[in-house]
């Protein structure tokens, strides 16, 4: 069984910056691409990074690339979101997800989906 554990979201100021981690178990990362989406209220869930298996690719949505890195522990199982200069715009409900063997940004491509972690960037 394949579960997805996010953690590290919190309240934080703007300017600020935080780290999330998604514990993955149950699927090795080999030939998976691991994604973060976010989903604020009243919004659709939107694509913010993703990264191949072997941790060598690396894509970004418009809004967050030179803010925010994606990067993995393949050691750890564990996928991490690195947010800096963090905006208001940014809160949000963080998922990490797992499922396509290739670069995707649509969430329906994605398998498995972890229950979510909130962010909130106040102003």
């Amino acid at each position: 069984q394949v579960q997805l554990v996010e953690s590290g979201g919190g309240l934080v100021q703007a300017g600020g910056s935080l780290r999330l981690s998604c514990a993955v178990s149950g699927r090795s990362f080999s030939n998976y691409y691991m994604g973060w989406f976010r989903q604020a209220p009243g919004k659709e869930r939107e694509f913010v990074a993703a990264i191949s298996w072997s941790g060598g690719s690396t894509y970004y949505a418009d809004s967050v690339a030179g803010r925010f890195t994606i990067s993995k522990a393949n050691a750890k199982n564990t996928v991490y979101l690195q947010m800096n200069s963090l905006k208001p715009e940014d809160t949000a409900v963080y998922y990490c997800a797992t499922g396509p063997t290739t670069w995707e940004i649509r969430s329906y491509k994605y398998d498995y989906w972890g229950q979510g972690t909130q962010v909130t960037v106040s102003s």
